[in-house]
């Protein structure tokens, strides 16, 4: 009784995982359901598309595209409902506008600024020292002498 309990807590996780999946009557509408939902960022991911993202809001996405699709809607149309909607930040390449600008720039300013840096870095590293003079060094060595005495 006590390893059936275990087995039901442990396996009753993937009770509540669905999967919704799309029925499609032409290929090549479901080349371009994925197509759309590889290029569409998850709002609640970040990191990931909507097509590999779990997230609740991936999944009303992903059913928004289909129903767009089936609508007889074009890609582009697609892609324009949902940035109008979610702004440009739900596309994986943004377009390249005023407000997206630090989004493509910054990636080049970037490294730009680490080979500036490491540049500065081997031309500080490289330059020679610069020795004592005569009257320098005496100084040192009297100093010395009075601090040992």
């Amino acid at each position: 009784m006590k390893l059936a309990m275990i087995l039901l807590v442990l396996f009753s996780g993937s009770l509540h995982a669905e999967i919704k999946i799309y029925d499609f009557k032409d290929p090549a509408l479901e080349q371009r359901y994925q197509g759309l939902t590889e290029e569409l960022r998850c709002l609640v991911c970040q990191n990931q598309n909507i097509a590999d993202s779990h997230a609740e809001l991936a999944e009303d996405l992903r059913g928004k595209v289909y129903e767009l699709l089936n609508k007889g809607e074009s890609d582009a149309q697609i892609v324009e409902y949902m940035t109008n909607r979610y702004g440009d930040f739900v596309l994986y390449r943004p377009p390249l506008k005023s407000k997206t600008l630090i989004l493509w720039l910054a990636p080049i300013l970037t490294v730009l600024l680490g080979a500036f840096g490491f540049w500065a870095v081997l031309r500080k590293r490289d330059k020679p020292q610069e020795h004592l003079n005569d009257a320098e060094r005496r100084r040192i060595e009297e100093l010395l002498k009075r601090k040992s005495e």
